[in-house]
């Protein structure tokens, strides 16, 4: 059990949209810093929505005018729709990666978009990259589905409408496809299930996976995706996280336990684990309130 595993860490984005503390825009370009000298190579670093409804996430620009461009790092922006997508054009993001949703439920409440509505939305983006803005030096475009195991508006949802709406991105050349359990609803063997069918509806697809923790199955469903064969997974430091509109969220998996349990198993993920810890408990103390992950509490082992 050789192979590397990429952790993308999304806590500057999706870990701290839904905490109670705002945080400034240069203590969030601190925390990206931190986290790539833990070893993150891939890192949501911003989200281009409006302050007014997200307003953790204000001053995205000024966040990034404090990252200037690394090699082999990649900073990402997450966007909902193309005015987000032309803000984060007028950064240096890396990566732009294009939030839409399984469900007509979700996807209204958070965008105010049906699926076929933000399939179009994403349909009008990659346009405009093959059009004019795919340069040398464009950041690349991935995109992620929310709601994948489950909604809080419209409850279940199936691994056919899963399959549709991955099956509808990769025929727009999408080359990066990811699927989120929002809100934390689903099982391993719904993981496998859906990846399966995922990776059926787009064979040429990176398949990336993003857990939430919310009912103590994102570790379990992280394992599950690894089986699949999925190499990209999403975790955010300390555990922090949730998304301000699905109703009871809680956080992501947190990244120092995702890289413990695979490293331990003999995956190479490029992280320092105790640097990671070291970070946790920093964000923890930024936000007011401990990590709640667990290797901030109890330490990676064997001790040293």
């Amino acid at each position: 059990m050789s192979r590397p595993i990429q952790i993308v860490e999304v806590g500057p984005r999706d870990g701290l949209q839904n905490e109670k503390a705002v945080l400034a825009p240069a203590v969030r370009a601190e925390m990206v810093r931190r986290l790539e000298a833990a070893g993150a190579r891939r890192i949501e670093a911003v989200s281009f929505v409006h302050p007014k409804y997200v307003p953790q996430m204000a001053g995205a620009e000024a966040v990034m005018e404090g990252l200037p461009r690394e090699a082999g790092r990649s900073r990402i922006g997450l966007v909902l729709n193309g005015r987000g997508y032309d803000r984060a054009l007028a950064t240096p993001v890396d990566e732009v990666n294009v939030a839409l949703s399984a469900t007509d439920g979700f996807g209204l409440k958070n965008q105010g978009l049906t699926v076929q509505g933000q399939l179009a939305m994403l349909g009008e983006i990659v346009a405009r990259r093959h059009n004019a803005e795919a340069s040398e030096g464009a950041p690349s475009l991935s995109a992620m589905i929310s709601c994948v195991w489950g909604c809080p508006f419209d409850g279940e949802v199936s691994t056919q409408q899963v399959a549709d709406v991955v099956g509808a991105i990769a025929a727009m050349g999408v080359a990066e496809i990811g699927l989120a359990d929002t809100i934390g609803a689903g099982d391993p063997w719904a993981v496998t299930k859906k990846v399966e069918a995922a990776r059926r509806a787009a064979p040429e697809a990176t398949l990336r996976l993003h857990f939430h923790d919310t009912r103590n199955t994102g570790l379990a469903n992280a394992y599950a995706g690894v089986e699949a064969g999925v190499d990209v997974l999403d975790a955010s430091v300390g555990g922090i996280g949730g998304c301000p509109f699905a109703p009871g969220a809680t956080g992501n998996i947190a990244t120092e336990d995702l890289v413990y349990m695979l490293e331990r198993a003999g995956f190479d993920t490029g992280y320092d684990l105790d640097a990671l810890i070291v970070s946790a408990k920093w964000i923890g103390q930024a936000i007011g309130r401990p990590a709640p992950s667990a290797l901030s509490r109890a330490g990676g082992f064997p001790k040293r």
